[in-house]
């Protein structure tokens, strides 16, 4: 999702009828303020969680939100389906109908679910480019050895796409458990990739996306807002 950005004087014609011609006037009467202090250029850039104020009219006044939900298995990430409860149903906000998922999970994997109606944050966080790693907990149906390590640091191709995955941190926690820690989010690709040992998944849990961490007093299916530190360390 694109974050909402504009050139003050396009928004300001927009939201007032004034023509853009005029608002440099408006500007220099000191009518117009962004963020609390009066504005004067009209290049500035205001995004959709910019304040602003004509003659004291409010024309915008959207908040950032920022939110962290302990997802269960069974509940899908999508706003809306016919046959399953989504992560929008589980939120109790007002804003809720806003909000877009940062990084979905499947059906059947469950733990932390970023969502915001900050569309730079979300794809800061979801670009490859920016190399922000997925914690998971993987439960195996099969033991598994340190073979599965190096295969893992090597990447995988895959014939259907045609690409070959980055490379992926693989910890052995046990026989049947280990910590994969993904900078990418392929289809099923951590299923996929145990897939070519032959080993099934019987258990996904996200834990973290970047620095940000499931809240263990989270029960599943509960949710809070994330902390200043969490949203600008990210």
């Amino acid at each position: 999702m694109q974050s909402k950005r504009s050139r003050l004087d396009r928004f300001i014609s927009a939201n007032t009828g004034v023509s853009k011609k005029n608002v440099r006037t408006l500007l220099a009467k000191g009518l117009v303020k962004v963020d609390g202090v009066i504005a004067r250029d009209i290049d500035q850039i205001i995004d959709e969680f910019s304040h602003v104020t004509f003659e004291d009219k409010v024309l915008q006044a959207n908040k950032a939100s920022y939110v962290m939900l302990y997802k269960p298995v069974g509940v899908v990430s999508a706003t809306i389906d016919d046959k399953h409860q989504t992560v929008i149903d589980l939120l109790d906000r007002t804003d809720k109908q806003s909000l877009h998922i940062v990084g979905r999970l499947d059906l059947n994997t469950s733990g932390l679910l970023l969502l915001t109606n900050d569309g730079r944050w979300s794809k800061k966080l979801m670009s490859p480019e920016h190399k922000v790693g997925k914690l998971y907990r993987v439960s195996l149906q099969n033991p598994i050895d340190d073979s599965y390590i190096a295969a893992f640091a090597n990447g995988m191709y895959f014939e259907y796409e045609d690409i070959t995955t980055l490379p992926a941190k693989l910890e052995i926690v046990d026989e049947y458990t280990a910590l994969v820690t993904l900078m990418e989010g392929r289809y099923h690709q951590i299923k996929r990739m145990f897939g070519r040992f032959r080993n099934p998944v019987v258990g996904l849990h996200r834990l973290s996306v970047g620095a940000i961490t499931l809240d263990e007093k989270l029960l599943p299916g509960e949710s809070r807002e994330l902390t200043v530190d969490e949203v600008l360390n990210a």
